[in-house]
């Protein structure tokens, strides 16, 4: 035996006769020695390594499983009872919509789905929360929508299966599609959120609409951003789109064009509004009046941009209820009156009663464009829609929630955030 082992294990540079080796190393020897004792070793590893990858993989699959924020009896039900119609029978408005509220924790989102359920139309939301501003602000709008009945799914617009999950489960007449990657400045950071946003949770959405039985009639939230570079004032919806000045602005514009297609391939109904500049409580903290305000009240510097020239950048602040209201082609939801950044500063410094300390510089080359002016003659005449909140009146109920909901007192620079 001794010299088949020296066969097996010859004595060569870097090797160790067997016989020299400890006894642990000739029981080891032993063990290997036999052929067909190496296979069922070299069997044995196998099964182990397949095992493990198959408890790795179950484990992978049951925590996105898991993870998912949608699905079951329970979620079935929720979804029924939020999107019930709750008008009463007989009533002259008839017997209500059940809505899809894309974005339905955003800032617009929140307020036209408690619009609606204050209407008496069901309403379900979906919104992904994610970061592109505070999260627990987002939180906050769906515990508000909780307390009125709203129902929101945590889950993306470019998810078909759950788009999918959800027209199978109630038969929406509408879709309310305000989902999007928001904002022009932060799209030189992360272009590929807007496309992934704008674009193809667009299209995704657009997919599900027209698979479902019956086909919903979709209002969705194009941008002022589309007129980029036109210096006609004011804004007509007649007026050319092809000039855009940022990415944002052209992602809105190609989300105009892919709603056309799927208007004139499919039939299906679909309605656009150009916002202006929106504002109001519940807002985006990353708009200039937001962070004006929080800066002004921490005794901050804020940056006010000036055009070429030294012209003062303006726009169409238009209040949040007024853009509510103008919820039914396209049509531009404004308030037709633009206000100058250093207005705008001086009405929050009023109703702030804080002086802000001002950093006026040259407006860089971002995508922001100099100034904003919706002509609404066309959803006056079609829609009925009639502006009615000026910026000094929408600015001082943006202070009140604001200075609310931060915990903000007079005369006190400390709050929540």
């Amino acid at each position: 035996m001794r010299v088949l082992e020296e066969d097996l294990f010859p004595s060569t540079p870097g090797k160790v006769k067997i016989e020299r080796a400890g006894a642990m190393n000739r029981q080891l020897h032993r063990c290997f020695a036999s052929t067909s004792t190496m296979f069922l070793w070299a069997l044995f590893l196998v099964a182990m390594t397949a095992s493990y990858l198959s408890f790795q993989s179950f484990v992978d699959t049951s925590s996105k499983y898991f993870a998912a924020s949608w699905g079951g009896l329970h979620w079935e039900r929720q979804i029924r009872a939020s999107a019930a119609p709750r008008r009463p029978p007989g009533s002259a408005a008839g017997a209500g919509m059940s809505v899809l509220v894309t974005g339905a924790a955003g800032f617009v989102g929140t307020h036209c789905s408690l619009a609606l359920r204050k209407r008496g139309d069901g309403v379900v939301g979906v919104d992904n929360f994610n970061a592109y501003y505070d999260p627990s602000l987002k939180k906050a709008r769906r515990a508000l929508l909780a307390s009125h009945g709203v129902f929101v799914v945590e889950g993306d617009i470019n998810d078909g299966r759950l788009l999918a999950k959800l027209f199978d489960v109630v038969p929406f007449t509408h879709v309310l599609h305000l989902a999007a990657q928001a904002g022009v400045r932060y799209a030189m950071e992360n272009p590929a959120s807007y496309v992934h946003s704008n674009i193809a949770g667009l299209v995704t959405l657009l997919e599900a609409c027209k698979d479902a039985d019956p086909q919903p009639a979709i209002v969705w939230a194009s941008s002022s951003s589309v007129y980029g570079l036109n210096d006609k004032v004011p804004f007509s919806e007649r007026d050319r789109t092809d000039q855009p000045a940022s990415l944002y602005a052209a992602t809105k514009k190609a989300g105009e064009e892919i709603t056309h297609t799927y208007n004139h391939i499919y039939g299906l109904s679909i309605t656009g509004l150009r916002f202006f500049t929106v504002y109001g409580p519940w807002g985006r903290p990353d708009m200039a009046y937001f962070s004006f305000t929080r800066n002004i009240l921490q005794g901050k510097p804020i940056t006010v941009y000036r055009g070429k020239d030294h012209v003062d950048l303006a726009r169409d602040f238009t209040y949040i209820d007024d853009i509510v209201q103008g919820l039914p082609w396209i049509f531009n939801l404004g308030n037709t009156s633009p206000v100058t950044v250093p207005n705008l500063v001086s009405i929050l410094e009023k109703h702030l009663r804080v002086k802000a300390k001002k950093h006026v510089i040259e407006m860089p080359g971002n995508g922001d464009v100099p100034f904003t002016h919706a002509n609404i003659s066309l959803a006056r005449e079609q829609l009925g829609y009639k502006p009615t909140t000026n910026l000094d009146v929408g600015l001082k109920k943006f202070v009140k929630w604001y200075l609310s909901y931060y915990g903000y007192t007079r005369g006190s620079k400390n709050s929540r955030q």
